[in-house]
Parts: structure tokens; sequence; C-alpha cells
């Protein structure tokens, strides 16, 4: 469990992965975490689509991936970590595939890897690719931890990464048993 003296910081995680053939972006997903910043995004439960972010913040977080993208000259796939309270801000872009992008792929059923693995080897432009996810509900990225295998390890949840895997979860909508539960267990601000 994560460090309560975290609560009333009020800052939410979410990230943003995005092929990019340094020119043109197409972001394959946002994930918005339940827990607060400052849980390592691998031991976070993350939710795809957003479920609150509203539109403004949505919006500035794909202007921002977008900039990122295109400043680093990516060619291929792109991870970025946002903090949101009442600005977005940036706390790592990591321009290589993430572990969320097979989530993602699987969520909305696309290949994304694949596409972009056509980017990086230059046959193909992002502008090239007609993308077609399939959403239907949402999908929550549970992570997976292996505690009973290392009994002494601390299982208190920081900004080094505990979890040893991840799982796919798909809800219809947020009134879910499943979210609702993982919501009020795991969301302490």
């Amino acid at each position: 469990m994560a460090d309560r003296s975290m609560k009333g910081w009020g800052a939410i995680e979410a990230e943003a992965d995005a092929i990019c053939d340094g020119e043109n972006v197409y972001i394959i997903g946002i994930m918005q975490h339940i827990e607060p910043a400052g849980i390592h995004s691998g031991d976070s439960y993350a939710v795809l689509p957003p479920y609150n972010l509203g539109d403004l913040i949505i919006e500035q977080i794909e202007q921002h991936t977008e900039t990122i993208a295109k400043a680093l000259k990516t060619k291929g796939l792109i991870n970025i970590q946002y903090a949101k309270d009442d600005t977005v801000y940036v706390i790592e872009a990591n321009p290589r595939a993430s572990r969320t992008v097979p989530f993602i792929c699987k969520a909305y059923n696309e290949p994304y890897v694949n596409y972009a693995t056509k980017v990086m080897l230059g046959e193909k432009k992002v502008t090239d690719f007609d993308f077609n996810p399939t959403k239907k509900g949402y999908a929550i990225k549970v992570p997976v931890f292996s505690f009973e295998k290392f009994p002494n390890v601390n299982k208190e949840l920081g900004p080094e990464m505990k979890s040893t895997g991840e799982a796919i979860y798909f809800i219809d909508n947020l009134q879910d048993d499943y979210f609702l539960k993982i919501y009020r267990e795991r969301n302490y601000t």
C-alpha cells in the first residue's frame, strides 16, 4: 500500500503512448492511473481511456505528446508520463516502446507494434495507416505482484517498481464493481 501521507497533494498521473515518424504523430492511447502520482506507473492500476480527466486536460496531453515526439524526432513509439493538478506537468518522456503498448494493442484490437516497426524501418509514415481502434467500455491495467515468492520484500508502493507483470480487465462502464472497489482502495487523494 502506498504512503498515505501523499493524501492531499491531489496530483493525478496519466500517460500517453504514440507513434511518430518524425513529422506526424498518432496517439494510440491515453491512460489514467487510479493511484495518485508518486506510485511507479508499473505498480499502478491504469484505465484506458481516461475515466475523469476532462476534455481540456486530454487536449493538453495530446498537444504536449505531439510537441515532444516531434521535438525528439521520434521514429517509432514514445511513452510520456504526466502529472496533473491544476496544470499538466511532464514527468518523463521515453522515446521507445513501453510495456503499456501491448496492453493498448489488446485493449483496442490494433497492431500498433507492427505499425511502429514499419515506421522505424522507414517503410511507412504514420499517415499511411488506417487506424481503427475498437473502443468498447474500458480496459484496466492490473499490476501483478509476486510478494509471496519474496516474503522479505518491503511491500509499500512508491517510486520504485515492484510489480512483476500485469493483466488486463475489461469493464463496460465505471459503475462496474471491480473498478469501484479498486478506486476506493487505491485512490488516496
